[in-house]
């Protein structure tokens, strides 16, 4: 018969044994440029993350423990994204990496990943260096920036524009997405009247609107993000330039929109998931329900984040009680005709791309999306 101090005891010694894992945090890390020239479409990409990772707390979390977001600023600097994964992995102990913003920035953090086996879930680029061959340790949710430059240039060809030109940040992000607009020129059998770098941390529009007016372009692909547009449009316009302005899916967010001002009516944004407002979506109407209950709208920044999102809670659910790095990395990797809502997602050993949609939008009156 066990008395009552040895009862005590064994309560204790339970209590201690399963109240770490019962009130356990399944810790997220996020590093992305909350201030800076992309902070409006990072901060709605992880608005739209928030969202669902609050619904799922909200009924429990997963296995009962709920996901916890640690986010920092890495204020659009490679440098600073690489210290504060570090920081994420070795000092926060975080279980996942999780939608990062930039080409070089998500660069920059994967000899991290490599080193303590971390996954990366959903960065918030296109860069084919993360798709092709694939990375162990990176899973994409959105399409290539190539794919969006090549439909957008398959677009403008289509209207019978034929001089186009494309203006991009000196960096591994824009030279990816020349990839893919040289692609659809060739496509199109078309060669770009310009095709000019700038400087993304110094960028001076002026000697490049010059160049621009020199070749009587008829529209200008932009693969450069956030800030960098709106200061470079206005630079073309205060120059005499019509040209068509198209950009991609980096800038699909109400806060780019806004920024633009009276500049933004026209403007061509590619798009990598759904119309935020097409209900034939489940995950859209899904979306949209959770943020009416806050008051708030959706935009397509949003959406990515949702989405990477549900992804990362599969990821949770599927690897065990007691979900560790590697076995994150294991159930994502088995991950085969996820359904998003609408959306279907799979990968592999050797895939890790995620989704091919892609579309097209342009900036109405009104600063709102229309396809």
């Amino acid at each position: 018969m066990i008395r009552w101090p040895q009862a005590a005891a064994v309560l204790v010694a339970a209590t201690a044994l399963f109240a770490p894992f019962a009130h356990a945090q399944l810790l997220i890390g996020q590093t992305a440029g909350f201030t800076g020239p992309v902070a409006a479409g990072v901060q709605e990409t992880t608005d739209g993350a928030k969202l669902y990772f609050d619904a799922v707390n909200a009924k429990g979390g997963v296995g009962g423990q709920k996901i916890e977001l640690v986010s920092l600023d890495d204020k659009f600097d490679p440098k600073l994204s690489a210290e504060n994964a570090r920081q994420l992995i070795e000092d926060r102990k975080v279980l996942a990496l999780f939608l990062t913003r930039g080409t070089p920035h998500t660069e920059a953090i994967i000899p991290l990943l490599n080193q303590y086996g971390v996954p990366l879930v959903g960065p918030s680029t296109g860069a084919m260096v993360l798709h092709k061959p694939a990375r162990k340790h990176v899973f994409n949710v959105r399409a290539t920036y190539q794919r969006e430059a090549e439909k957008a240039i398959a677009h403008l060809a289509s209207l019978g524009i034929t001089r186009i030109a494309v203006v991009l940040a000196d960096d591994s992000f824009g030279a990816d997405g020349l990839t893919g607009a040289q692609r659809g020129l060739e496509r199109a059998q078309l060669k770009a009247v310009l095709e000019e770098r700038f400087d993304r941390s110094k960028p001076d529009f002026g000697p490049v609107a010059a160049k621009l007016m020199q070749t009587n372009a008829q529209a200008v692909l932009m693969i450069a993000s956030g800030v960098a547009v709106v200061d470079g449009y206005a630079a073309f316009r205060a120059a005499g330039s019509t040209a068509q302005i198209v950009t991609l899916s980096n800038n699909a967010s109400t806060g780019f929109a806004k920024s633009l001002g009276a500049n933004g009516r026209g403007v061509i944004v590619t798009q990598v998931f759904p119309n935020e407002r097409s209900v034939n979506f489940p995950m859209v109407r899904e979306a949209q329900e959770l943020a009416k209950a806050r008051g708030q709208d959706v935009s397509p920044a949003m959406l990515e984040g949702f989405a990477a999102a549900k992804v990362m809670v599969e990821g949770l659910r599927r690897s065990g009680p007691r979900p560790t790095r590697e076995s994150i990395d294991a159930a994502l990797d088995g991950l085969q005709k996820f359904d998003l809502g609408g959306l279907e997602i799979s990968y592999s050993p050797t895939d890790h791309s995620g989704l091919d949609f892609a579309d097209l939008s342009i900036i109405g009156t009104d600063g709102k999306f229309r396809r």
